[in-house]
């Protein structure tokens, strides 16, 4: 259940109330004193961080009802490919790929393997 927040109007004390969605947000003291409501800009904790050796029918996922731009998918697999270098010297996941390019293409080296 949601939390909501009211100050007292003479003695500016703040109290975090539990209520439901669906309840008349007001809070009233035990003196009968009608506190006021502060707004507030709702958060809530997103899953953020991916395991770097994520299959990617995982990445697929997890990704696949978030928000954001195809940018932001490039920019996290990016982010995903540096921790499994960082952990295995070069990432597994890339040589795989540009091995299956390669054999598709009868041996020929993909242009991103000369960068690394």
């Amino acid at each position: 259940m949601p939390e909501y927040l009211y100050q007292h109007p003479q003695t500016e004390e703040v109290k975090s109330v539990i209520q439901s969605i669906h309840d008349k947000h007001e809070y009233i003291d035990e003196k009968g004193i009608k506190w006021n409501r502060i707004y507030t800009v709702p958060q809530m904790g997103v899953d953020t961080k991916m395991d770097a050796n994520t299959s990617s029918k995982e990445f697929s996922e997890k990704t696949k009802n978030k928000r954001g731009s195809l940018g932001d998918l490039f920019d996290q697999s990016k982010e995903l490919s540096e921790a499994r270098k960082k952990m295995y010297g070069k990432d597994p996941v890339k040589k795989k790929y540009w091995d299956d390019w390669s054999k598709k293409r009868k041996g020929k080296k993909h242009p991103e393997m000369f960068k690394d």
